[in-house]
């Protein structure tokens, strides 16, 4: 799972990262509204969060020409608490949840699970598919048979974008993209290992491989 976070705020910035780390999401970072804007229409990312109080262009902007250009990535907005107005413009924008500074982390982390989980059509923090069960609070997995695996950081975004896209040939790049951060080395060949792992705890069966295309999650497994 990759999110965007756009934040001017250094500090702030390195907070949030590192909380959103420890639930797995892989986190790149865009400290103005250019760059902000120019990441969240470049890359397939699952959630962007969004500062409002940018520098070189403001928060409201960027969204809406997001918005005006078709990108429906969900958007949590950073605001100001006592600036209701603010929130009420990002929301007719076509914002999808705020946050008031000064937050909780713990609150900002569950509007970002909520949101993602929204997105993919699922109301709980368990995932399942083919009779699977993926926590995303506690990053383990369940398989078939009741038996519970812990999930390093990459093999829970890999499992969830898999389960979250059953029945799709997954590309190595595609797969790439979603589980890496920006400045991060690429190497198609990580994602072998991560896929071997996963089988190794859930059955070879669980993710198959199609040659020169990539990997593939059936909805109905063996």
């Amino acid at each position: 799972m990759r999110v965007l976070l756009v934040e001017d705020d250094i500090k702030l910035a390195a907070q949030i990262k590192s909380a959103l780390h420890k639930f797995g999401y892989a986190v790149d970072i865009a400290d103005n509204g250019v760059d902000g804007e120019f990441k969240g229409d470049e890359e397939p990312y699952e959630l962007i969060i969004l500062d409002l109080g940018l520098p070189q262009r403001a928060g409201l902007e960027v969204l809406k020409n997001w918005r005006q250009k078709g990108n429906k990535i969900p958007v949590l907005i950073l605001t100001a608490r006592n600036d209701w107005s603010e929130r009420v413009d990002g929301l007719k924008l076509g914002a999808d949840d705020y946050v008031g500074k000064p937050f909780y982390m713990q609150e900002l982390l569950a509007r970002v699970n909520a949101l993602i989980r929204r997105s993919h059509g699922e109301a709980s923090s368990k995932l399942s598919v083919a009779g699977i069960t993926l926590d995303d609070e506690c990053q383990t997995v369940t398989n078939a048979d009741g038996i519970e695996h812990t999930l390093t950081h990459i093999e829970f975004r890999l499992l969830h974008y898999f389960m979250t896209h059953p029945n799709v040939v997954l590309s190595k790049n595609r797969l790439i993209e979603h589980i890496y951060e920006g400045d991060t080395e690429r190497d198609g060949n990580v994602i072998e290992v991560y896929v071997r792992r996963l089988r190794n705890k859930l059955g070879k069966d669980i993710l198959q491989t199609r040659r020169h295309q990539g990997y593939i999650f059936p909805e109905n497994q063996k």
